[in-house]
């Protein structure tokens, strides 16, 4: 199913020149993945924090975007500049749902949400990312499949996050959102799983 995943050649395309010059001063595909991590933990506590709530949430569709650019320049540092390793993969992994988690939870105190929707929706992001890794153990690769992966997510996030601080967000539809966006993303779980005992990686 495509999603916005088939996106991210072109976006690497834009980014190669820079990525180069990073890794000509040394710049490592782990040092980036770690910042991305730590920039979203960073938003996330702002947005929990902060006694003005609105002007911190437009820090998320700022973060969001900055944090794929990173992901893909580390990506491209491993791949492409010599710096793939298990330790990479780890750290890929696992700053991902950390920072998936940062961004997401924080909506959780946002009462016309709703507390408990806005958890469900972490625990599927995280249990998405997980089916997608258990691909490589499966025998097929790390699996990307749809409808509603990491950076349809991250739109989708990046959304909420905008009209909310901008108080946009109708009370009749609010509490509808991230159970509808935990729905997705449990679907997009279940996709990875049948694609990875089909052999498909998305």
């Amino acid at each position: 199913m495509p999603t916005l995943y088939a996106l991210k050649p072109a976006f690497q395309d834009r980014l190669r020149p820079l990525v180069g010059k990073l890794a000509a001063m040394g710049v490592t595909a782990n040092g980036i993945t770690i910042l991305a991590a730590l920039l979203s933990v960073a938003a996330g506590t702002a947005v929990a924090t902060l006694p003005d709530w609105r002007a911190p949430l437009f820090l998320i569709p700022i973060t969001l975007f900055v944090r794929m650019a990173l992901n893909a320049i580390d990506g491209m540092l491993a791949r492409e500049h010599g710096q793939a390793s298990t330790l990479g993969m780890y750290l890929n992994e696992i700053c991902d749902v950390v920072a998936d988690l940062a961004l997401i939870l924080p909506f959780a105190g946002f009462a016309q949400f709703g507390a408990w929707s806005v958890v469900a929706f972490a625990i599927a992001a995280a249990l998405t990312e997980f089916a997608g890794v258990l691909g490589i153990a499966a025998g097929v690769g790390r699996n990307y499949a749809g409808p509603f992966g990491k950076s349809d997510r991250a739109l989708a996030l990046g959304v909420v996050a905008v009209l909310a601080g901008a108080g946009l967000w109708p009370e009749a539809i609010a509490p509808l959102v991230f159970p509808a966006m935990a729905t997705l993303t449990l679907l997009t779980a279940i996709n990875r799983i049948r694609a990875g005992l089909i052999g498909r990686t998305g």
